[in-house]
């Protein structure tokens, strides 16, 4: 099966600095740090490619290269201006590692201009690659980046143009069509047969590293059995990456772990009860997950009641499902289903069943064994039955085109093939009258499909929310799971609400519904945890100061909702830290087409935030002592550095160690502190271990006014600890500790040549 999305080239990770916390597709990174980008990268390639030194189990694509980050509306058209400082020492330090140390057999150039020209035709990106770093892997494009370059950025005019210059940019493979018109570029001279055959050797080399044109018999990686896909030790290492990712960000008198035991627990909130929002985006469909309200019912005592409300309408949503109460076919509950295998409803159905509502994410799956996973359509039949009289939003969320008709008549239709929308009417309901309803669904080219239809009573916000207070009443303790979604932020999205734009947000405070919410439940003065789920930070200052307990749990998977138990329960002690800075307004930050990095990201923002970069609670307290440091160095010498870490709590836990250095003398601007090192450790109550770092010349030198990374001598201060070092009250996390030094560089200014 060679299919779209079938094949053994993975486009990821995506290695981009999330310079920004409104950047949309942020939650596909691994933070705003470069050195934590590059560590976390090069792991993520070798996991990918394997370790054969023939074959490739698969091939990784580092992307988008570079200088990439939003904003999403803008990412066809935008001319990101970087300085050389800024390039060498935040873009571009994650893909040098990727490239250099893991070898990473793809990279995908990015939509937007760098300083003026287009990423996949850009000469500096193309040099640094080939010359400096002497990538030996292929370049693609992401997808429709080369029309960008004549259509959107009007760099050249015509297509032909647009093409030879990616090919000599060293884009060696297009993703879309445009590469077809290299014939007549040829021809017309814009670009030679002995550059193009460069691009197919690239091409060519990684499909024999593959092993396609060998017998299977010689491929290591040809012999996996698909049982060893969702296997039991998958599952294991998903729970555990989503427990270790969790960040308790308060936990006040001990107000967590809650007791199993528990008389009676609300569980509210619109990501409560949402698989989606386990995932994020460029997700597989699981086999199974749990959602939070899952894990909490699961870990709870058979005598706990537990209580669930969605409290509200997700955030951008002014519907839900239409429930299979108000469904019919015939006197019986659903609607009928003809499902065919082809796009346009033709024939006999493959499958005829009775569908108890239309609520489907079949993702890349099919709907059921006889129908196609792609090109396939639907026709449901049936009544549709409202509670309540009243003016209704009546619509349809899919990712196809669709036709619904309403006693034989065409209510609404949409027959555009985009990514997943919204489409909805009002329509006036009388209560307990049966309307006749047929819906009409083709799955289209987006390979990941969706049916729902969907609508919202009247009355339907206020009762979701009375819903809520009164079971929050009824509680001993309320667990509110709130924050943001996949339907909200990410890529390039048809999204303008309140606080959201294009993927992107224009503001970093929770939905104000949320909020208002949160303050309402806490005034009945019930114990509240706020559970915060989402792919970027967020401005929970009420919360901050007001709110006993708080969680930041991310898009956490499959088992998010089992971790997220475990945490609250007290089946895992939470070491997660902050891969970027919890800011306290988007006041704090520079304008977000700004790409300078000064006022960016913890390493440049000189101001106060809620959170800081590397926060993160424990249930156990850890304390920091003996640190040793090589006090004086040569320029172009090693550094070495340990500390002992003890575990001074009454539970075992893991502790994330850091070390920061920060430059004293540097003649240039420089990062107030960068992180050079990190480790996890697992303590037992009152054990101590030793951590051990060494600091490369490197992580010691600048970039100099001339674009040249050197090593000057002077000062640098090192701290080691759980925490990064200089923060107060909320922003200074209790339960770690830190100690500091510092060490001096003598003799004269050496240059590191990048090549």
């Amino acid at each position: 099966d060679f299919g779209r999305y079938k094949g053994l080239t993975f486009w990821s990770p995506n290695i981009n600095i999330f310079r920004d916390p409104r950047w949309g597709r942020g939650q596909e990174t691994w933070g705003e740090d470069p050195y934590l980008t590059g560590k976390l990268g090069m792991a993520f390639v070798r996991g990918l490619q394997g370790n054969d030194p023939k074959y490739y189990k698969v091939i990784s694509t580092a992307k988008h290269y570079a200088v990439h980050s939003g904003p999403e509306p803008e990412r066809h058209t935008f001319d990101a201006v970087s300085s050389e400082r800024d390039l060498r020492e935040t873009y571009l330090p994650a893909f040098r590692d990727l490239i250099i140390e893991s070898k990473v057999a793809g990279v995908m150039c990015a939509y937007n201009r760098l300083n003026g020209q287009p990423a996949c035709a850009s000469d500096k990106l193309r040099d640094i690659l080939l010359k400096e770093w002497n990538f030996k892997g292929h370049v693609v494009s992401d997808c429709g980046a080369i029309d960008d370059i004549y259509i959107r950025h009007k760099y050249v005019p015509t297509l032909e143009q647009a093409s030879a210059l990616g090919i000599k940019g060293a884009t060696d493979l297009s993703c879309g069509n445009e590469y077809k018109s290299l014939v007549q570029a040829v021809k017309s001279g814009l670009v030679t047969e002995a550059e193009i055959d460069r691009s197919v050797k690239n091409l060519m080399r990684m499909r024999f590293q593959l092993g396609m044109f060998d017998p299977p018999e010689m491929v290591k990686y040809a012999h996996i059995p698909f049982s060893q896909n969702d296997t039991s030790e998958h599952h294991a290492l998903s729970l555990r990456a989503a427990r270790e990712s969790i960040v308790m960000l308060k936990n006040a008198n001990g107000t967590l772990p809650l007791k199993k035991d528990i008389k009676t627990i609300a569980v509210i909130g619109p990501n409560a009860n949402d698989k989606d929002v386990l995932l994020g985006n460029y997700n597989g469909q699981p086999s199974v997950s749990f959602t939070a309200l899952d894990g909490i019912k699961n870990k709870v005592s058979p005598q706990t009641n537990v209580l669930y409300s969605q409290g509200m309408f997700p955030t951008g949503v002014v519907f839900q499902p239409v429930d299979a109460s108000a469904l019919s076919n015939n006197s019986s509950p659903g609607l009928k289903a003809e499902y065919f295998n082809n796009g346009e409803l033709k024939g006999d159905p493959v499958v005829v069943r009775t569908d108890a509502r239309v609520d489907f994410n079949w993702g890349p799956q099919s709907p059921a064994k006889e129908i196609n996973a792609d090109n396939f359509s639907v026709r449901w039949t049936g009544k549709l039955t409202a509670s309540e009289t009243g003016n209704y939003m009546l619509g349809w969320r899919s990712n196809g085109p669709v036709r619904i008709y309403v006693d034989g008549l065409l209510y609404l239709e949409e027959t555009k093939n985009k990514r997943t929308r919204n489409v909805l009417k009002n329509f006036d309901f009388t209560a307990g009258r049966s309307y006749d309803i047929k819906i009409e669904y083709q799955e289209n080219a987006n390979h990941f499909a969706s049916a729902k239809l969907v609508w919202a009573a009247p009355t339907e916000q206020a009762q979701l929310r009375n819903d809520a207070i009164e079971k929050a009443k009824q509680s001993d303790a309320v667990v509110m799971v709130m924050g943001l979604s996949p339907s909200i932020e990410g890529e390039e999205m048809d999204v303008n609400i309140e606080g959201f734009k294009g993927g992107d947000r224009t503001d970093i405070v929770l939905p104000k519904p949320q909020e208002q919410l949160i303050k309402d439940i806490q005034a009945l003065g019930k114990p509240v945890i706020l559970v915060l789920m989402g792919g970027s930070a967020l401005a929970v200052n009420w919360s901050s100061e007001n709110t006993p307990a708080i969680l930041q749990t991310w898009y956490p998977g499959q088992f998010g909702g089992t971790a997220i138990a475990d945490v609250l329960f007290g089946d895992y002690n939470p070491a997660g830290r902050l891969p970027v800075t919890f800011y306290k307004s988007v006041e704090q930050l520079p304008p977000f087409d700004d790409y300078k990095m000064e006022g960016h990201t913890y390493r440049y923002f000189r101001g106060e935030p809620l959170y800081p970069f590397g926060y993160g609670l424990s249930y156990s307290k850890f304390e920091y002592s003996d640190l040793k440091i090589d006090r004086s160095v040569k320029a172009g010498a090693n550094v070495r550095v340990s500390a002992v870490v003890q575990n001074t709590g009454l539970v075992a836990g893991d502790e994330v160690v850091q070390m920061y250095i920060a430059d004293r003398d540097a003649s240039v601007p420089v990062a107030i502190r960068s992180l050079a090192g990190f480790s996890r450790l697992d303590l037992k109550p009152g054990q101590k271990r030793k951590v051990s770092f060494t600091i490369s010349p490197r992580q010691m030198s600048v970039i100099d006014n001339d674009g040249k990374r050197i090593i000057e001598p002077g000062e640098f201060v090192v701290s080691v600890g759980g925490k990064q070092p200089g923060f107060s009250g909320i922003a200074d996390a209790k339960t770690t500790g830190i100690v500091t030094g510092a060490f001096r560089v003598t003799g004269h200014m050496i240059e590191i040549r990048e090549k």
